[in-house]
């Protein structure tokens, strides 16, 4: 994984704060031009953010945590569709 090059064409993130329940969720889509999936790349990106958030808040609370880092959806390639139910 992550160990040759692809012609991501774009990248996204969200980031959904629930102020209630004191959680971030953090959204990453990755696009690519060719036939191969990049579910490696969307979960490090997701990770990373989190990690980043984690870097800039734990100041205020060293108590956070990051929880699960899942795979949503995945269109295309050779394995085709998944959706997390």
């Amino acid at each position: 994984p992550l160990c040759h090059p692809l012609p991501i064409s774009g990248v996204d993130m969200t980031f959904d704060l629930d102020v209630e329940r004191s959680q971030l969720e953090i959204r990453a889509t990755v696009r690519v031009t060719s036939r191969t999936g990049v579910e490696m790349e969307a979960l490090t990106a997701a990770s990373v953010a989190a990690l980043t958030v984690y870097d800039m808040c734990k100041a205020v609370d060293r108590g956070m945590s990051i929880g699960s880092v899942e795979l949503l959806h995945k269109a295309g390639g050779k394995s085709g569709e998944f959706r997390r139910e």
